[in-house]
């Protein structure tokens, strides 16, 4: 469900540093070793993003379905094509899965999609400069 809410512009820059910790400490990680994880750190840093983009805007987004709306709200407002917000909620459908099920992804998956999560993420970085 999405809210209206008083902006809150120091938890957005809270939530920026913490995406910035992750990614710096994702970059030290021997990613082949552990596609699943990261996997999780990289859509942890894009969620993060996405919030601290939302809570600047004065939006709160949650309930059930929360990660979903979030993507389908930040798509809507970044004019990020539907491949790309297809693409988000893949990662969110692996995330769950990875997270509630056991789920193991290859590292394939990781090689081969880099460029496209960091693509995502300098955008959000850049959204919120």
């Amino acid at each position: 469900m999405i809210t209206k809410v008083k902006p809150d512009k120091q938890k957005s820059e809270s939530l920026k540093k913490m995406a910035e910790i992750t990614l710096e400490r994702l970059d030290n990680t021997d990613m082949g070793k552990y596609p699943s994880n990261t996997l999780l750190d990289y859509y942890d840093v894009v969620h993060k993003l996405m919030e601290a983009f939302t809570l600047r805007e004065g939006i709160k987004v949650k309930g059930e379905g929360a990660h979903q709306e979030l993507v389908d709200y930040i798509a809507k407002q970044q004019k990020i094509d539907e491949q790309m917000r297809q693409f988000l909620q893949q990662m969110r459908d692996y995330r769950n899965r990875i997270s509630y099920e056991g789920f193991m992804i290859h590292k394939n998956y990781i090689d081969l999609n880099k460029a496209i999560i960091r693509g995502i993420i300098k955008h959000l970085f850049e959204q919120l400069k």
